[in-house]
C-alpha cells in the first residue's frame, strides 16, 4: 500500500468524551480510528471490576461507542483499533460480537493478548499482585489488520502501539525499520492523550481559540518513512501548533529516550515544523532497537484509606491547627498519617472562603476498621469541643481501598504475545530480533541529580528581572508511577533560540529543588532537549507508591508544571 495513513484518536483515557468516535468518523476523512483507554490507575480499576465479575475487566465505555458507531465505521471502510480490552480482551471481543449481531452487522473482530502475567505473578516474585501486565507492541495489531480485521481490541499494549501497529501494517514495515517505527511511535504518543494535542491542559491556552466548541480530537497523517503531520478535522475547537504538539511530546517521558517494546525513540532527533494552520510536521525521528526486557505494570491492593478535611478561618491559624492536631493525634492508630494544608487566607478578606485554609488529615492502614469509624468518629466528636469555627468540608465517609503501583521488568521470553484472528485461529507474534541490553537505554541513564546529556554553557552575567518562569516557558506535567515528569520548553516565536539557550543553561536539579520545595529531598534529573527548545525534568518518588496510594492533593502531578511556571526566577532583561 502507498500514501499516507490517516489515523484519528477518539479516546485519551477511560472516561473520555463518548461522542468522540462519531465526531472523528463524521468530521472528515480517516482510515483508522484508535483509542487509548488504559493507564496504571485504570488497570487497578479494571482489576477491581474483575474481582466483582470475572466477565468484566474491559473498558465498558468503548462498548457504548462501538454500539453507536460500528455501522458507520464499516460503511466507510474505517478500521477501529483500541486497547480497551484491558484485562479481558477476549471478553470485550465477545461483547462486541453481541452488539454487532444485535444491529445486523458482521464485522471481522480480532483481539490481542499475552500481556496478562497475573497467573504467573508468584513465579516472578509479585505475590501481592492484583494485576500484572506487560506492555506489548504493535505487531499483533498489524497482523490482525493484515488478516482483514475491521476491529482490533487489545490488552495492555503501549499507548502508542495502537498507532504503530496500523502504520506498520499499511506501509509494510518490518521490525528492522527502526526510524519509520520510531516516527510512528512519536505520532502515537502525540495522539494518545486525545485533546491534549489540540490545546487541552496547555499552559499556552491564552493564545488559542477559547470558544464553546469542544476541542477537536487529533489525527496523524503517517507517511511511508514514518514522518507524520499532526492535525485535526476542520471546524473543531482548539488548535494544533508546534507548542501544543511539544506539550504532548514531552508528557510522561523520563529521559532523552522514549522506550517501547518495538523501538526506542531518540527524542533529541525529533523535528517539529508548523506546516500550515492546524498542521504540524513531525520528522527526522531516529529509532534505536527496543530494550531487552519488557516493562510490567504491577498493581497490588495496598490497604485502606480515609481522610478528614477541616476548615480553619483567620485569626490564630497556627494555634488552631496545633490544638486540633493535639486533640486528634492520640486517636490516630493508622500505619500512615499525613497532614497537609491547602489555601492561603487573605488578610481582611471579603469572603469567608478567602479568609480560610483547609487542613487535611489522610490515613492509610492494612486494616479497614482502623481507618473507618475509629478514625472519623474522634474528628466528629470535636465539633463542639475544639477551635472556634470548627467545620468539615464534607461529612465523614467510609474507608476505601487503595492500590499500590510498581514497575517490574521481565525477559521477553516470559511473554507470549498472541493475536486471535477473525477466522478463529491464533498466532504467536515473533519478537524483534535486534534488541539492546537494559542499561543502554535505561530511563535513569547518567548521574542522578545532574544533567544527563546535552549540557549548555551558562551565559555571561547580565542585568536581570525577577519574574515568573512561565513568562515565556511552557510546561506539561504528569505521573509515571511514583515519579513525576515535567516537560519545560520555550514557546515558539520571538527570541525562542536565545530564551532556550538561557533555559538550558539555567535549569539544573538544584534550581528545580529550590523552585519545588516538595522535591527538596528527591533525586531530580534534567534531560536537555535542545531540538525542542526545552528539557524533560524527572522528580523521582514525588508521588510515593503511585496515584492510587498518593496522599498529595494533586496525586498525578498534573498541576506541578503550572506550579513551577508560577515560581519567580531571575531572567535577563534582554529576553523579556
Amino acid at each position: 500500500m502507498s500514501g499516507v495513513l490517516r489515523i484519528a484518536n477518539c479516546s485519551g483515557f477511560y472516561g473520555d468524551r463518548l461522542s468522540a468516535m462519531r465526531e472523528v468518523l463524521e468530521g472528515g476523512e480517516v482510515d483508522v480510528v484508535t483509542g487509548d483507554y488504559l493507564a496504571e490507575l485504570t488497570m487497578l480499576i479494571l482489576g477491581r471490576d474483575r474481582m466483582r465479575d470475572a466477565g468484566l475487566g474491559y473498558a465498558r465505555t468503548f462498548v457504548r461507542q462501538a454500539e453507536d458507531c460500528l455501522g458507520l465505521a464499516l460503511e466507510g471502510g474505517v478500521r477501529i483499533v483500541a486497547n480497551a480490552g484491558g484485562l479481558n480482551p477476549a471478553g470485550l471481543a465477545a461483547r462486541l460480537r453481541e452488539v454487532a449481531e444485535a444491529h445486523g452487522l458482521a464485522p471481522r473482530i480480532a483481539w490481542v493478548d499475552g500481556d496478562d502475567l497475573a497467573p504467573q505473578a508468584a513465579a516472578h516474585g509479585w505475590d501481592d499482585a492484583l494485576t500484572a501486565n506487560a506492555y506489548l507492541g504493535g505487531w499483533g495489531i498489524a497482523r490482525a489488520l493484515a488478516a482483514g480485521a475491521d476491529v482490533v481490541v487489545t490488552g495492555r499494549v503501549t499507548d502508542a502501539s495502537v498507532v504503530v501497529g496500523p502504520a506498520a501494517w499499511h506501509h509494510g514495515w518490518s521490525p528492522g525499520d527502526l526510524d519509520a517505527l520510531a516516527g510512528a511511535m512519536v505520532a502515537g504518543h502525540v495522539l494518545e492523550c486525545g485533546t491534549q494535542a489540540t490545546g487541552g491542559n496547555f499552559s499556552g491556552f491564552l493564545d488559542l481559540p477559547r470558544d464553546a466548541r469542544p476541542l477537536g480530537f487529533p489525527l496523524a497523517e503517517v507517511a511511508a518513512d514514518g514522518s507524520a503531520v499532526v492535525t485535526k478535522h476542520a471546524g473543531t475547537g482548539g488548535a494544533v501548533t508546534v507548542d501544543t504538539v511539544t506539550a504532548q511530546l514531552l508528557y510522561e517521558v523520563q529521559s532523552t529516550h522514549y522506550l517501547g517494546p518495538d523501538v526506542s525513540v531518540d527524542l533529541a532527533s525529533v523535528a517539529l515544523d508548523q506546516e500550515g494552520p492546524d498542521r504540524v510536521r513531525v520528522s527526522g525521528v531516529r529509532g534505536l532497537p527496543p530494550p531487552e526486557q519488557l516493562k510490567v505494570c504491577v498493581n497490588a491492593l495496598g490497604g485502606w484509606r480515609n481522610s478528614l478535611e477541616l476548615v480553619l478561618t483567620d485569626l490564630d491559624l497556627e494555634e488552631k491547627e496545633a490544638w486540633v492536631r493535639a486533640q486528634l493525634e492520640p486517636s490516630l492508630r493508622a500505619a500512615s498519617v499525613t497532614w497537609s494544608r491547602s489555601g492561603s487566607p487573605v488578610a481582611d478578606a471579603d469572603t469567608e472562603e478567602g479568609a480560610s485554609l483547609r487542613l487535611r488529615v489522610t490515613v492509610r492502614d492494612p486494616e479497614k476498621d482502623v481507618v473507618g469509624k475509629a478514625f472519623t468518629a474522634p474528628g466528629v466528636e470535636l465539633a463542639l469541643a475544639s477551635y472556634p469555627g470548627f467545620t468539615l468540608t464534607a461529612p465523614p465517609g467510609p474507608a476505601s481501598p487503595y492500590g499500590v503501583y510498581r514497575a517490574a521488568y521481565v525477559d521477553r521470553s516470559a511473554v507470549q504475545h498472541t493475536v486471535h484472528l477473525p477466522d478463529g485461529s491464533a498466532e504467536v507474534v515473533a519478537d524483534p530480533a535486534e534488541r539492546v541490553v537494559p542499561d543502554v537505554l535505561a530511563p535513569d541513564v547518567g548521574q542522578v541529580g545532574a544533567r544527563t546529556s546535552g549540557t549548555v554553557p551558562h551565559p555571561a552575567a547580565r542585568p536581570t528581572r525577577r519574574v515568573p518562569l512561565g513568562t515565556f516557558v511552557h510546561a506539561r506535567s504528569g505521573d509515571k508511577g511514583g515519579d513525576a515528569n515535567v516537560g519545560l520548553w520555550v514557546r515558539a516565536g520571538e527570541k525562542q533560540a536565545e530564551r532556550a539557550a538561557w533555559l538550558l543553561a539555567t535549569l539544573t536539579p538544584e534550581l528545580v529543588r529550590r523552585l519545588l520545595p516538595e522535591a527538596a529531598d528527591l533525586d531530580v534529573e534534567v534531560h536537555p532537549l535542545p531540538n525542542l527548545h526545552g528539557a524533560n525534568v524527572l522528580l523521582r518518588g514525588l508521588l510515593g507508591e503511585g496515584v492510587a496510594a498518593s496522599a498529595r492533593f494533586d496525586p498525578q502531578a498534573k498541576a506541578v508544571g503550572e506550579w513551577i511556571r508560577a515560581r519567580h526566577v531571575e531572567i535577563p532583561e534582554e529576553l523579556l
